[in-house]
């Protein structure tokens, strides 16, 4: 009974980390960029678009097209950073288990 009484303080502090970790994200902000810096947007740690700045060139007539694909590729961009990030924090919760999360069906890190 001693190995299960410590297996279980094991999973509740993992959940504690990863609680922190899911906090941790919640309040990340990263910034996307496409064109060279010509568009940038900010994606908070839950998704949502807080800021999109546009270089005053863009803002000219017959830009339009150009415009909206930088900024979804911006967006894109910070969809990915943030992804990384996710994962990163993810896994410095789990600790050595990390490893192990590959394996399990429906468990990604």
């Amino acid at each position: 009974m001693k190995d299960l009484s410590g297996l279980m303080k094991q999973a509740q502090g993992m959940q504690a980390r990863l609680a922190e970790a899911q906090a941790k994200i919640a309040e990340t902000i990263v910034e996307g960029s496409a064109g060279g810096g010509l568009v940038k947007v900010n994606l908070s740690g839950s998704g949502v678009l807080g800021a999109v700045m546009i270089a005053d060139e863009l803002l000219q007539p017959g830009e339009g097209e150009t415009l909206a694909d930088l900024i979804v590729a911006a967006h894109a961009d910070a969809k990915a950073r943030l992804d990384a990030a996710s994962e990163q924090a993810m896994k410095e919760a789990m600790g050595p288990l990390a490893g192990l999360a590959g394996g399990i069906p429906g468990l990604k890190f």
